[in-house]
Order: structure tokens, then sequence, then C-alpha cells
């Protein structure tokens, strides 16, 4: 028996920022509560299995690097997303990158690092 990821949890500072942003970064459908957190659903189409996001209001900044991150796949030209993604309110950052990866690292709004694969993982 094996276990699968189903959600994503990304504690959040303020929400109305990265509900916005996450949202238009992942094309997801966004389900908000009263209670200071939200739920990004992927669009109607995608596999039962795509995972989900919840943005866990917790009214504190992020400190230090991420111990885990996100590693992304574009569904068009990795660099034009990066762009499309830094319009939207992410930032380069440098964790230590050599300049020949084959991945960009950005930052969400409130600093949590991501990465923009230029192709998908190969075995």
């Amino acid at each position: 028996m094996v276990v699968r990821m189903a959600q994503c949890t990304i504690d959040v500072e303020n929400l109305d920022v990265m509900v916005a942003f996450w949202s238009a970064a992942l094309g997801y459908e966004v389900e908000q509560g009263d209670d200071g957190s939200a739920k990004l659903w992927p669009p109607g189409q995608s596999s039962p299995t795509a995972p989900t996001v919840w943005l866990q209001g917790s009214g504190t900044p992020k400190r230090g690097k991420n111990r885990l991150h996100l590693d992304l796949v574009a569904d068009g030209a990795p660099q034009a997303e990066v762009r499309r993604l830094l319009s939207l309110g992410a930032r380069p950052v440098d964790v230590g990158q050599t300049g020949t990866e084959r991945f960009t690292v950005l930052a969400d709004p409130e600093g949590n690092e991501f990465c923009v694969l230029d192709a998908p993982p190969a075995r």
C-alpha cells in the first residue's frame, strides 16, 4: 500500500494576496470560508487525484528558507510561464543556483520558494 499527495498546505499571512496569486498561478478555483483560510480546487476537468491547495491563515510572516517547496511544470513554454508568474507577483530568488539548472527558482508574494521546471521530471 502507498499514499499519494492529496493537498499542499501553505501558511499565509495575507490570505487575500495569496489566494489571488496561487489561484491565478495554478488556474484553481477558490472556496474561501470565514475562518481565515481558503481551499483551492483544480479546474473541473483535472484528474480526480490532482492535489488541492489549502491556504491556512497564520497571521505571521514566513521565516527562513522553505524545507519543502513546489516544483511546477508549465503547460506551455517555461520562460513564458515564469514571466506570467512574475507579473502576478512572484519574484526571482537565489538559493544557490549555479546557472546550469533546468529550472527557475521564484518566490510567491510572501516569500515561499517554488521552482518552475523546464520539463516534467524524467525517470
